[in-house]
């Protein structure tokens, strides 16, 4: 009976257990052994030291013969920055680098204890603020609770290293928040910013745009591009003394929600970075002490083609950066009265209005020049003009029956 119960209760368990670790265990070796065959074809989505020198080693004969040499070159491209975040409870904001103001010298501490020191670092830009800020921690007593962290990051161009200090910059407390003279209306496109002013009775003053190009550009260089544009509309409202008004917008679905769309379309949609460009110039009117405020761009570029681009001469961009501008001043956008009788429902609110409208006035921008005058109330819609295609001339019948 003891040998009996020896081989079921313990023999039995125990061969059990042994074949499930032996299962995993070669359940992993394949795992393993396809992840290593998949390493010398397959190349990862995201590659520290760039999947162009990553595809090197097969393609380059000189690294084909000699992979070591690639692999060293490859090393030193990923490993060439550090960035190393700060620590708000840390005597100096960071516990691996300490910054003396006093000499300027940067010392490091690395993994293995050695201290490594960067002499003579002098930051030519926000040289008083670095100081500032490493001095206020030093002396502050209730770090936890005060305590401000500054980051700190070391790049490695081989002959020589360029080291950048990341502070939490206090925001101006002086910005022009005032739109007693009027607001600056700005909207962001693909290839240029159009900006109009707008006087606080919500006149059209001035108008213009400040144009540039993405296409082809990498991320560094599109960053830089804006934010030579944003300095310079900036100026305008510095100029102007009047704070900027800015749409909303959130670009995330219209990016995603065309994937097998039109090449050309989709393309410009991925380049069109509205919260680049927003922050890059959020970034520069803070720095000069200028406002920017933010409204709904729901109907904006609708209400500008409809009402004012004839009436002003410029253009559809230009017309829906003086509605926002109108916009970010409180007023509010009725349809003009030469179209309003054809609103069926009377009762809409005024944005809804603008949606019954556009979806009548499916036509050509350049036709709505020839179709009606915004200047005769008591005008008539030309639903027979020469110029309309045969698509839109049914399509405009159909909607004024």
């Amino acid at each position: 009976m003891n040998t009996y119960l020896f081989e079921h209760q313990y023999l039995d368990v125990a061969i059990k257990r042994l074949k499930a670790k032996i299962g995993r265990l070669e359940h992993r070796l394949f795992r393993l052994e396809g992840k290593k065959e998949k390493l010398t074809t397959h190349i990862s989505s995201v590659v520290f030291g760039s999947k162009k020198l990553f595809k090197h080693q097969f393609t380059k004969k000189e690294f084909v013969q000699d992979h070591q040499s690639w692999k060293e070159l490859f090393l030193a491209v990923r490993n060439k920055q550090v960035l190393i975040s700060g620590r708000k409870d840390a005597a100096a904001g960071n516990f691996v680098f300490t910054y003396q103001p006093d000499t300027n010298d940067l010392h490091m501490t690395s993994l293995s204890g050695k201290v490594v020191t960067f002499s003579n670092v002098v930051f030519p830009y926000g040289q008083e603020q670095v100081n500032q800020t490493v001095l206020r921690q030093r002396k502050c007593k209730d770090k936890k609770a005060n305590g401000k962290p500054i980051s700190w990051s070391v790049e490695d161009h081989g002959d020589y290293y360029i080291i950048k200090c990341l502070l939490d910059v206090e925001e101006e407390g002086l910005a022009n928040f005032s739109t007693s003279d009027g607001v600056i209306g700005v909207d962001c496109n693909v290839d240029h910013f159009a900006w109009t002013d707008v006087s606080k009775d919500g006149n059209f003053l001035e108008s213009g745009t400040f144009s540039f190009t993405l296409n082809k550009k990498t991320n560094g260089q599109s960053t830089k591009i804006l934010e030579a544009e944003a300095i310079a509309l900036v100026n305008v409202a510095i100029q102007k003394n009047k704070p900027i008004v800015m749409e909303d917008i959130d670009t995330t679905l219209s990016k995603t929600g065309n994937a097998y769309g039109n090449k050309k379309a989709n393309r410009l949609k991925s380049i069109f970075a509205y919260r680049k460009m927003a922050q890059a110039i959020e970034s520069r009117a803070q720095k000069m002490g200028i406002a920017v405020m933010v409204v709904n761009p729901a109907y904006t570029s609708i209400t500008g083609k409809l009402k004012y681009m004839r009436k002003f001469g410029i253009s559809s961009h230009q017309a829906a950066s003086y509605t926002i501008g109108r916009k970010g001043l409180g007023y509010k956008e009725k349809a003009p009265q030469v179209l309003r009788h054809h609103i069926v429902r009377h009762q809409l609110p005024y944005w809804k209005q603008w949606w019954a409208l556009n979806k009548k006035l499916h036509v050509r921008t350049e036709m709505f020049y020839q179709l009606f005058d915004v200047n005769k109330p008591s005008g008539n819609i030309n639903l027979t003009h020469k110029k309309l295609t045969e698509k839109e001339s049914k399509h405009l019948k159909k909607a004024f029956a």
